[in-house]
């Protein structure tokens, strides 16, 4: 499917859309690449939430591929003109709603169960990550995200034990979701070409996390041990019971936190809270 909008480069240009480095603005234009990240997030017959979506190079991409209705949520009051147009040409398809991404309450706006997919803003993505990954309510109102990121914070969601890339968002991400990276994208895709390379990663939420405990102490022991990666666990846990909370757990007091998998977190985080 096509549609009979102009190219996103004259629409850029029409409106005057210059990306803002102070909103981690770098738009996609190559509608090949949008439409291959809007197939890897499952638009067709899909309700797709989508943040910053500026011009709406991405936008474009999802309807075409058959999304049922994009809902999409941008800050930059410069970019709403443009998007009318696409509003326009998809009657019915597109909601546009002039909001920060990080103050909206999802549930209010996004139907339970829809795909969210975005071109993140740099300066914003993990805080929206987390955002979403650390819902009260689990499963969660999203049933896939299929994110852009730098790749070194793709990296990271998406890092094993041992590796130098695991830390506090590897730990939360596969306690609850199964993620993977499914795709580069060269900085020429972007305009203006960032520094780095950029990666699409997807993530999908388990029904349940992989071993019980709260967040908030899941949260409290990975803080403190990747706080702190570099010195053995008996040390960087101290503030939460050292060698004490560490032979609970049967978990030994040498290990740095690296070495450790989310069922072991989580056993720590379990007993952190009886203690």
């Amino acid at each position: 499917m096509q549609d009979n909008l102009p190219p996103l480069r004259e629409v850029i240009e029409a409106h005057d859309l210059r990306a803002k480095k102070s909103l981690g603005q770098n738009f996609l234009l190559d509608l090949n690449l949008t439409r291959k990240i809007a197939r890897a997030a499952g638009a067709q017959g899909a309700v797709i939430y989508e943040v910053g979506p500026g011009p709406g190079g991405l936008t474009r991409a999802l309807l075409m591929e058959g999304a049922a209705k994009v809902i999409a949520v941008e800050r930059d009051a410069r970019c709403l003109p443009a998007l009318a147009q696409i509003a326009d040409a998809y009657p019915g398809k597109l909601e546009v709603i002039s909001a920060d991404a990080m103050e909206v309450d999802e549930r209010a706006i996004v139907p339970q169960s829809a795909h969210i997919c975005a071109n993140l803003p740099y300066n914003v993505g993990t805080a929206l990550l987390i955002k979403w990954l650390t819902s009260e309510n689990w499963p969660p109102f999203w049933s896939s995200l299929t994110l852009m990121f730098q790749r070194e914070v793709a990296m990271r969601i998406t890092a094993k034990p041992g590796s130098e890339h695991y830390g506090r968002l590897s730990v939360l991400a596969a306690w609850r979701t199964r993620a993977k990276i499914l795709f580069d994208v060269s900085p020429q895709a972007f305009v203006p070409a960032p520094s780095v390379t950029s990666s699409i990663v997807r993530l999908e939420p388990l029904s349940e996390p992989v071993a019980p405990c709260a967040l908030k102490d899941l949260e409290a022991v990975t803080q403190a041990a990747f706080g702190q990666r570099r010195k053995m666990l008996r040390q960087s846990l101290k503030p939460l019971g050292g060698e004490a909370l560490l032979a609970k757990a049967q978990i030994d007091p040498t290990a740095r936190p690296e070495e450790l998998d989310v069922k072991q977190f989580a056993a720590l985080a379990r007993e952190v809270a009886s203690s």
